[in-house]
């Protein structure tokens, strides 16, 4: 149902679209050809990019319709609490995520070790100290160092949270109606990812080749690595989100009323903040 005198429709419904479809049969490809790339199939690799490559070509498209309908004012303020509700939501799922890893962690470190470090099992292991970063009760992992937080680990804290002011800024810029002023401190908070990123893949050639610290390196090693490297994976994807709404906000897509792309991408990207918080005190300091 649309309202008269140009306004945009009550809800608007858009047309049947092959795109979910597509990107479920790109993410078949995908994962079918991860399934035989890890089991030493020859066409696995081969099939597994083609499926990247196809799903983020449905997404650059999907995405891309979504922008044309914004741009031509066929969303009205039932469509913005829409993708309010299913960004929140999408967080959600993203908190949970993280909960689980820092729950294996406090599993590992609160509830095992101890319990492994016990008068009943000294018979088994009688040389397992109960200290993180241990090499298991049967001695099978290589020796290795652990991770502190300096410098690497502070600097990058100091990267993000300085990353969250400009982000800020940039918001309240954009919400003044100064474009320029926008696009400028949203520059800076993508240089910040950007660099926060080089040093976290610093820091691993550091943990490999120097500590011989690895994803192998018994529970300290995977959940470690397991925390760190997927906080960096939604770095980057926030990174490329934010980048993807400077061009818009060069383009003059946004308004001071009408931005929501811009809140979606602050709001995860200061999600991801907060998580790195929590990795430096439990991972780099506890």
């Amino acid at each position: 149902m649309t309202s008269q005198h140009g306004k945009a429709p009550y809800y608007f419904v858009p047309n049947a679209s092959q795109w979910p479809v597509l990107a479920g049969l790109s993410l078949l490809i995908t994962m079918a050809g991860a399934s035989a790339w890890v089991n030493g199939v020859s066409w696995g690799m081969t099939v597994n990019l083609i499926g990247l490559v196809s799903f983020l070509v449905v997404l650059y498209k999907w995405f891309g319709d979504s922008i044309a309908e914004s741009e031509a004012g066929l969303y009205s303020a039932r469509i913005d609490t829409s993708y309010r509700w299913s960004m929140s939501w999408f967080i959600f799922s993203e908190v949970m995520f993280f909960a689980a890893f820092f729950g294996a962690l406090f599993y590992a470190r609160s509830i095992t070790m101890p319990w492994l470090a016990d008068l009943d099992h000294k018979i088994l292991w009688p040389d397992f100290a109960a200290a993180w970063g241990n090499t298991g009760p049967a001695g099978v992992v290589e020796k290795f160092q652990t991770m502190g937080p300096f410098p690497i680990p502070t600097i990058n804290t100091a990267l993000l949270l300085t990353s969250g002011v400009t982000l800020t800024i940039s918001h309240h810029a954009l919400r003044a109606g100064e474009r320029g002023k926008t696009a400028l401190w949203l520059f800076a908070t993508v240089l910040l990812g950007a660099i926060f990123m080089g040093f976290q893949v610093y820091e691993y050639m550091h943990a490999y080749h120097e500590l011989n610290l690895k994803l192998t390196s018994g529970i300290y090693g995977s959940t470690f690595f397991m925390l760190t490297g997927f906080h960096g994976f939604h770095v980057t994807m926030g990174a490329i989100m934010l980048s993807v709404v400077l061009y818009r906000v060069l383009k003059g897509h946004f308004t001071a009323d009408h931005h929501f792309a811009f809140e979606g991408a602050a709001w995860y990207w200061h999600f991801v903040d907060v998580v790195w918080l929590g990795l430096y005190v439990v991972v780099y300091w506890l």
